[in-house]
């Protein structure tokens, strides 16, 4: 019998500044989420380092003390990494590389790298490829001299071409496949969409890891992966579901993120048509994570970016099972109250009651008010349904919300 052999995960520092536009708490908070997608890429945190600078240093991103205290510190522990918060210039990735004398990955790259290792088709590889070559081509150094034996024959070097030179022409030359490769796949992809008929369509969206592949599973009963890590799912899933008599199309999309890497919007923008040409969007929210308002934000500006913003929209809000309100002790009086210590209850009666009837609480996990969901859901796609059919109305009929019977039209 073959044994397991256990993940041995890479020995890994993470860097960030404190600035005027990011306090300390707000870089714990980015710090969390960086070694969040460390472990997640197969990294193990070792230690952070963060330092107060008005702006990044422009040679080495932190201050020349701060970064020999890093270098001890890799030196000493046998790091594997050193992981930046913030986008590195490639000046900037060069000198610290110089420095520490390991691998020098910044929060772009660490989720092109997460993407990479997460894409199962050959269309999301394909994307995650094309988005890796845009974010190397301007750092490339003698790091890539193997790449001239992916283009043989004669002539193929210039006179006095240097090594570098040959390689950014190979990468560009490998962009402009990718795109193009991307192009004919996109073809392919509308055609499908077209060929699904005039059913409606439902996409999922939502930060990463909110629950969204879970949810998908249990309205539609599929088996679409889902794991408590970042960027589970890459590819979008598409499943007919049928609720009551009513079919409609439920698509579980790729999950957002802040500081979203721009090279992916681009790629991705196609995969992301299947949110632009839905009916309905349902935007999953991790109600139990403390910064879930800032998840809501950063989704909507995304939605926004790619022309999705107008949709009907009925927010979902997950995890109630993992939702439990900071609590203030009775004789701690200077403790300020805020959000965190608000009940579900409280929350409801904020700026969620303005949402009206289109604000839900659940947990996909333990089956909490599915029910609600699937009334919810079944309430929104009939409307859409016979507002676009209206000669089908009879088919799709309006449940009594107690009895569960059909009503009468009298």
């Amino acid at each position: 019998m073959i044994e397991k052999e256990e993940i041995e995960y890479e020995k890994s520092v993470l860097i960030g500044i404190i600035t005027q536009h990011q306090d300390e708490e707000k870089s714990n908070e980015y710090l969390d989420e960086l070694e969040f997608l460390t472990y997640t890429a197969g990294g193990e945190v070792l230690k952070r380092f963060t330092q107060k600078l008005d702006t990044p240093n422009p040679k080495t991103f932190i201050g020349t003390g701060k970064m020999e205290d890093v270098r001890q510190f890799v030196e000493e522990n046998d790091i594997g990494s050193a992981i930046f918060d913030d986008e590195l210039s490639p000046a900037q990735q060069k000198n610290i590389e110089k420095i520490l004398k390991c691998k020098v990955v910044d929060r772009t790259y660490l989720i092109l790298d997460i993407f990479a290792q997460r894409a199962q088709t050959s269309y999301a590889r394909t994307q995650v490829e094309l988005a890796q070559y845009e974010y190397l081509l301007p750092r490339l150094t003698g790091l890539w001299t193997h790449l001239e034996r992916q283009r043989g024959g004669i002539g193929m070097r210039g006179p006095g071409e240097t090594e570098i030179e040959t390689d950014r022409r190979i990468v560009r030359d490998k962009i402009k496949l990718l795109k193009d490769k991307l192009k004919i796949i996109d073809k392919q992809m509308s055609v499908q969409r077209g060929n699904r008929g005039q059913l409606v369509r439902v996409s999922l969206v939502g930060y990463t890891n909110v629950g969204k592949s879970t949810l998908m599973n249990v309205i539609s009963k599929s088996d679409v992966f889902a794991e408590n890590k970042l960027f589970a799912t890459l590819d979008t899933t598409v499943r007919k579901v049928v609720i009551k008599n009513l079919p409609f199309l439920l698509t579980d999309t790729v999950g957002f993120i802040r500081k979203l890497p721009t090279q992916l919007v681009e790629s991705f923008k196609s995969t992301l048509d299947e949110v632009r040409e839905s009916d309905l969007v349902l935007h999953i929210v991790d109600i139990s994570h403390p910064n879930f308002e800032e998840h809501i934000a950063s989704v909507n500006q995304i939605l926004d970016e790619i022309g999705a913003s107008d949709k009907p929209t009925v927010m979902v809000f997950n995890k109630i099972d993992a939702y439990e309100p900071e609590e203030i002790e009775e004789d701690d009086l200077m403790t300020e109250r805020t959000p965190a210590h608000y009940t579900l209850e409280e929350w409801e009666r904020t700026w969620m009651n303005r949402i009206g009837d289109n604000a839900l609480f659940i947990s996909a996990i333990n089956k909490e008010n599915i029910e609600d969901f699937r009334k919810k859901v079944y309430e929104e796609v009939r409307q859409i349904h016979i507002t676009r059919f209206p000669y089908n109305n009879f088919l799709y009929p309006e449940y009594d919300e107690f009895t569960g019977e059909i009503k009468d039209d009298e």
